[in-house]
């Protein structure tokens, strides 16, 4: 649910309401992105910390949690107030991250990762959202 921040982009939306894990989870990713960001600005890039660190979205976090756990679609839309098209479009592209993280984690061959990554695809991919679409394929 945390990999949501890398894939949802739009900014005005309902602010979630988080586990104590996942907010733990949200202020590492803001921490680590922090550190990037000043080796970033060492290195001579222009970005400021604060738009890095802002590039980071989860809006999305507990509906993706929510769809993870197997509560139904009817349910999380009404976590948020994002459009059903962007969550549909936002759970498919943490999709493809997933696989891609997977990739990478055979290749550095680390099994761990590639079995979380795996599983948590598997997870998410059901229902409605992974519906056959002509929209979407």
């Amino acid at each position: 649910a945390l990999l949501s921040c890398l894939v949802f982009q739009q900014r005005n939306c309902s602010e979630p309401e988080l586990t104590p894990s996942l907010i733990k989870g949200v202020e590492d990713i803001k921490g680590i992105a922090e550190r990037i960001g000043e080796c970033q600005v060492e290195c001579g890039l222009l970005q400021p910390v604060g738009d890095y660190v802002d590039s980071f979205n989860f809006g999305l976090v507990e509906v993706v949690y929510e769809w993870a756990r197997g509560t139904p679609f009817a349910e999380i839309t009404k976590l948020t107030d994002v459009q059903e098209g962007v969550i549909v479009r936002s759970i498919q592209r943490l999709d493809e991250s997933l696989r891609d993280v997977k990739d990478a984690a055979r290749v550095i061959g680390d099994p761990v990762l590639y079995q979380k990554m795996d599983q948590a695809s598997s997870i998410i991919k059901r229902d409605i959202v992974f519906a056959a679409s002509l929209y979407t394929q």
